[in-house]
C-alpha cells in the first residue's frame, strides 16, 4: 500500500552535473513528469522524512517488525481477488474461507495461537462478506493496475476490484482494519479518486462512484466523483507531485539542502511507521506499540 525518475542525475554522470540539475529544478526550471503511485503521494504528503526512507534512501533503513494487521489483510485480499479467478461453480462463501485460511501469513502475531483465532476470524468475515454477493454479476476487473497521466505526473496503482454498474466503472477497495469507513472517508480519499480517473482512462469507461467496503462488518461507504471533483484531486496530486519533485532533486544534491527537504511530521500515527527507529522525532511523538495492537475483532 516506486521510485521516481526525473530528468535529472542519469547513471554515469559526474556528480557535478546531477547537481547541477537539482539546482536547476530547485529554482524553477521545468521538471519532468513525476511517476508515482497514489501510496507515494499520500507518504509524502503524511511524513516527507518516511517518503525519504520508503523510496529514496539507498540502502534503505532497516524497518521495524512486521505488522500482525498487515498479515490480516494481505490474507484477505488475496482470498477476495482468488474467489473471482474460479470458475463459477466453485464461488461459494465456504471456498472463499478455505482461500483465506491457503493465503494466511503469521508474520507479525504474539504466538500461533494468536496467528490461529485470527486466521479463523478473518475467514469467517470473508465468508459472511462473500454470502452478500452474487457470485455469478463478474466484475469488469480483479487486482488491476490502471494507470493516468497528467501534465505534471504519471500516476498509476492496482485496484482491488472494478464493477461496472449502469454503464459505470465503480471503484473498489477491501478495508479491514477496526473501524469501519464513512461515505466521508471515501469522498475525501484521494487514492480512490486517482483510481476513479485513472481506470476511465485506462479501461475507457465512465467512472465516478468510489467505494470502501469494511470486510469485518460488511459495511459500504460510497461515494460519486463529477468532474470537477476529479480535476480538484487531480491538482491537489499535482502540487503534492511538484513538492516530491523538487524533494528528490535535493537528495540527489545531497548534503544540508537533502537533510532540510525532509522535515518529519510527527504526530501519533508514529506508533505505526516502519521506520520509527530511525526517526527520534517520531519516539518522541507516540509511544511503541506491538506488532499485534492493529488486529480488529
Amino acid at each position: 500500500m516506486r521510485p521516481p525518475r526525473t530528468a535529472i542525475g542519469t547513471a554515469g554522470q559526474p556528480r557535478h552535473q546531477g547537481e547541477l540539475a537539482g539546482q536547476q529544478v530547485l529554482s524553477g526550471m521545468p521538471p519532468g513528469l513525476y511517476p508515482c503511485t497514489p501510496s507515494r503521494l499520500l507518504t509524502f504528503r503524511d511524513c516527507p522524512r518516511r517518503y525519504r526512507f520508503s523510496y529514496l534512501d539507498r540502502p534503505q533503513p532497516p524497518r521495524g517488525a512486521p505488522w500482525a494487521h498487515v498479515s490480516l489483510g494481505a490474507a484477505v485480499h488475496s482470498a477476495l481477488a482468488r474467489w473471482w479467478w474460479l470458475p463459477f461453480p466453485a464461488r461459494s462463501p465456504a471456498t472463499g474461507a478455505a482461500l483465506v485460511r491457503e493465503a494466511w501469513l503469521r508474520d507479525g502475531f504474539r504466538d500461533d495461537a494468536q496467528s490461529a483465532a485470527h486466521r479463523e476470524l478473518a475467514a469467517r468475515w470473508v465468508e459472511q462478506y462473500l454470502a452478500g454477493l452474487d457470485p455469478a454479476r463478474e466484475p469488469i476487473a480483479v487486482e488491476r493496475t490502471v494507470a493516468v497521466r497528467t501534465p505534471t505526473m504519471t500516476v498509476s496503482g492496482r485496484v482491488d476490484r472494478l464493477d461496472l454498474r449502469d454503464g459505470e466503472l465503480v471503484v473498489i477497495d477491501y478495508k479491514t482494519g477496526r473501524w469501519a469507513p464513512t461515505d466521508d472517508d471515501a469522498r475525501a480519499s484521494l487514492q480512490l479518486a486517482l483510481y476513479a480517473l485513472a481506470a476511465e482512462r485506462t479501461l475507457r469507461r465512465p467512472a465516478g462512484r468510489v467505494e470502501l467496503h469494511h470486510v469485518p462488518t460488511g459495511a459500504v461507504a460510497s461515494a460519486r466523483h463529477d468532474k470537477a471533483a476529479l480535476e480538484r484531486s487531480v491538482a491537489e496530486a499535482a502540487a503534492i507531485a511538484r513538492d516530491a519533485l523538487r524533494a528528490d532533486a535535493a537528495h540527489r544534491a545531497g548534503g544540508a539542502l537533502a537533510d532540510e527537504a525532509f522535515p518529519p511530521a510527527p504526530s501519533r500515527s508514529c506508533s505505526w511507521c516502519d521506520f520509527r527507529r530511525h526517526c527520534p522525532d517520531g519516539r518522541a511523538a507516540a509511544p511503541d506499540v506491538e506488532p499485534w495492537a492493529g488486529l480488529a475483532g
